[in-house]
């Protein structure tokens, strides 16, 4: 286990390098738009199936 750790942090020391400041602010705003229009979505085919639902319950059953 502890040659992993060393073998681990290593590797980040030596392979992996971060992204520039400029190159981040814009990878975070994509993520940021993406995470806004997948909760808009989630929210309308979630009142869609709420007022389908709500139809059902009213005319079928009633």
């Amino acid at each position: 286990m502890l040659t992993y750790i060393k073998e681990s942090v290593e590797e980040l020391r030596n392979n992996v390098t971060l992204p520039s400041r400029a190159h981040a602010s814009n990878l975070m705003v994509i993520v940021a738009v993406f995470s806004i229009l997948l909760a808009l979505a989630t929210w309308g085919v979630d009142s869609l199936f709420s007022k389908a639902i709500q139809w059902v319950f009213k005319n079928v059953i009633n």
